[in-house]
């Protein structure tokens, strides 16, 4: 079975559980995070924003929430995780909608979004260079986009600690409460071969993105990449 398949029909296990499992892992400290992603948007008011890979559409609402005339699509190639998010819809549903659709091959013509986000999702895409690159292709000249995922803290003795955490308590918790062992044995792994943050950085900039930089949030075990689309 390849990545793509993979990743698509465990996240299908897991989405009735996903938000559950989440905010008990992190102690719901997740969701200041996802705040912070938007911020770096750097849009003043409204504009139409893409959140890809959105899953149950969490970075998605937070988007919404941080501006009432903001637009959001929600992009993800698993139907039961978008199922989850637009039965959480009712807040938003004059300005949020959710496509099935893959991020790789996205649905939409080119320079068509004011910006776009990713949340916890960029471990799991095939090929990170082609993903940044079509997610370049559908956004505006001038337009940021934003991109939150677990990282490695530079620091070796936090790194150690929470190298534990991850790779061994969130395993066993995330296993009980999804219900789904495999699923939370493969998410903390996928961290293994995923770039630091110098690494990711650089495919920001080899993507074809100026302005790159990144935050290091809580020690860096989180970090917030950013990149702007330079004029075609």
């Amino acid at each position: 079975m390849d990545k793509s398949t993979y990743v698509r029909e465990m996240f299908a296990t897991i989405a009735p559980k996903y938000d559950l499992a989440n905010r008990v892992m992190t102690a719901g400290i997740d969701e200041s995070w996802r705040r912070r992603a938007v911020r770096e948007l750097g849009i003043s008011s409204g504009g139409d924003i893409l959140d890809l890979c959105c899953g149950t559409g969490d970075l998605s609402f937070a988007s919404a929430r941080s501006d009432r005339a903001r637009r959001v699509v929600g992009v993800d190639f698993c139907e039961p995780m978008l199922k989850v998010a637009r039965e959480r819809n009712a807040e938003f549903s004059d300005r949020v909608s959710f496509v099935e659709g893959d991020v790789m091959r996205l649905p939409f013509e080119e320079a068509r979004f004011d910006g776009a986000t990713m949340g916890f999702s960029m471990r799991n895409v095939v090929d990170i260079l082609a993903t940044l690159r079509e997610v370049r292709r559908v956004l505006k000249p001038g337009a940021r986009f934003v991109n939150l995922d677990v990282s490695k803290p530079p620091n070796p003795v936090w790194r150690s600690l929470f190298y534990f955490h991850f790779y061994k308590v969130v395993p066993l918790l995330g296993g009980l409460l999804s219900g789904s062992k495999s699923a939370y044995a493969y998410l903390p792994n996928s961290l293994t071969s995923f770039p630091d943050a110098d690494g990711l950085a650089a495919r920001f900039t080899e993507a074809g993105y100026r302005d790159v930089r990144y935050v290091r949030l809580l020690g860096g075990i989180v970090a917030i990449h950013v990149g702007t689309v330079a004029d075609r």
